[in-house]
This record gives C-alpha cells, sequence and structure tokens, in this order.
C-alpha cells in the first residue's frame, strides 16, 4: 500500500461507505514493547514499525469446546509466506493465544508479523524471532486449558470487547470488523486496520488524493494560515 499510514486507510474506506473504516480497535504493538506515554525517538526501530501483508487466519475456541472443528495440522505450520498472521480468540479469555516458539515458528516460514483480538506472551522471544506481534495486551497464562486452535484459513468477525460491554448500554453497537482470508493487512503504531481484496485500488487511490491534500494543508499551516482557512482552501471545509 505504498507505506500509506493506517490513518489514511482508515480514512479512504470511510469515505468508501465502511462503517468502522477498518479499524480493528484496542490492538496495538507489544513487541517490540512501546511505552504508551511517551513517544518513539525519531529513527528508533520501534518507530519505523510498520507491516503489512494478506491475511492468514486463524479461529481460537474455549478449550473443552466439542462441537467446533479441529485443525488437521498444527495452525502455525500452514503459516503462508509473506502473510499477516490474524488471531481471533473468545473475548472473555485472559489468558495468550501466542508464544515465542510460535513466532520463530511463523517467522521459519516468512511471516510479515502477528496481529491477535486477544493475547499473546514470551514478549522478549517474539522480539528474539524479529516478528512484529500486535495485540490487545499479554498474559502470563498459555493456551491450555483455557483455548485451542479450531479453523484455519476461515472468515473471522473481530469485536472489541472494550466497546461492546459500553455499547450494551446505547442503542448502537461499534460495529465488527470481518476478515476473510486474503485481506490485506497493516499494521502500524496507529494501530490495525483491514483492507478488503476488493477494494485495494479503492483505497490506494484515496489514499495519494487524501496525501496530497494533507500536504497542502501541512504546507499552509506551518507558514501560518491556520488550521481552519486551510482546510477550507484545502478541504472545501
Amino acid at each position: 500500500m505504498e507505506n500509506f499510514s493506517t490513518c489514511e486507510i482508515s480514512d479512504a474506506l470511510i469515505k468508501l461507505g465502511s462503517p468502522h473504516g477498518g479499524h480493528l480497535p484496542d490492538i496495538y504493538c507489544v513487541s517490540p514493547p512501546l511505552a504508551l506515554s511517551s513517544l518513539p525517538e525519531k529513527g528508533s526501530d520501534v518507530e519505523g514499525i510498520r507491516v503489512e501483508g494478506p491475511a492468514y487466519t486463524v479461529k481460537m475456541v474455549p478449550f473443552h469446546d466439542q462441537v467446533a472443528p479441529k485443525p488437521e495440522i498444527h495452525f502455525v505450520d500452514g503459516v503462508k509466506e509473506d502473510s499477516i498472521v490474524v488471531i481471533d480468540a473468545p473475548l472473555s479469555v485472559k489468558s495468550a493465544v501466542w508464544g515465542g516458539l510460535m513466532s520463530f515458528g511463523a517467522r521459519a516460514r516468512g511471516a510479515k508479523g502477528v496481529v491477535i483480538s486477544g493475547r499473546c506472551r514470551d514478549v522478549l522471544e517474539h522480539r528474539e524471532a524479529g516478528l512484529p506481534i500486535f495485540a490487545r495486551g499479554t498474559s502470563t497464562l498459555g493456551q491450555r486449558p483455557f483455548t485451542r486452535p479450531s479453523e484455519i484459513e476461515v472468515p473471522l468477525t473481530i469485536s472489541s470487547p472494550s466497546l461492546t460491554s459500553v455499547a450494551s448500554t446505547q442503542s448502537e453497537e461499534w460495529p465488527a470488523v470481518t476478515i476473510n482470508p486474503g485481506d490485506w493487512i497493516v499494521a502500524d503504531l496507529d494501530g490495525v486496520v483491514v483492507i478488503p481484496r476488493d477494494q485495494m485500488e479503492a483505497v490506494r487511490e484515496l489514499c495519494r488524493k487524501g496525501r496530497e491534500v494533507d500536504e497542502r494543508c501541512k504546507r499552509d499551516i506551518i507558514a501560518g494560515l491556520g488550521v481552519a482557512e486551510s482546510f477550507k482552501k484545502h478541504r472545501g471545509k
């Protein structure tokens, strides 16, 4: 996606009618770790974190679920080269669904990164493996006896536990995001977005136009024109 940021991509998806802009709420980079109270130094390894690629999807279920299917292979062994592993864990689970050895395995198969709607553990091992991990948080607990993999390369519907609980008292819930195998994932310091495969070119074109407009706004704002006047001049509002 020509190094367009997740923010630029979300703006483009909103213009195309997406209710959520492709954004996966509450998922952030946990390895390399980033202190949320401070910004990374210019030029540091953390500052440059950005991964993108097609989604390799994994659905997790509660460990004692006797109905959900079981994969024929270990889900890490099925990882595709240049893919982003996307894992959906049950919302209420506080244990990790991804550990250090899994990062070494995924890295050996050419994965570019991992996005987890859930938790990971063994943060230092992920750093050693050199694999960026984006998750809702960390845990000291492993999968057993809490979760197990169920299906690989199936559509995932990802909601945010915090937003869902808040929305339960409101008239509208924050819309869930559906990720199909092969949809394009982009993750950076601002968060994670998913682009449907059939919207890739439209998103790319809108991002180009949006960046050109923002650069003109930025130039005039720095020159002292003012935010409101710059927006009116270049954005028409």
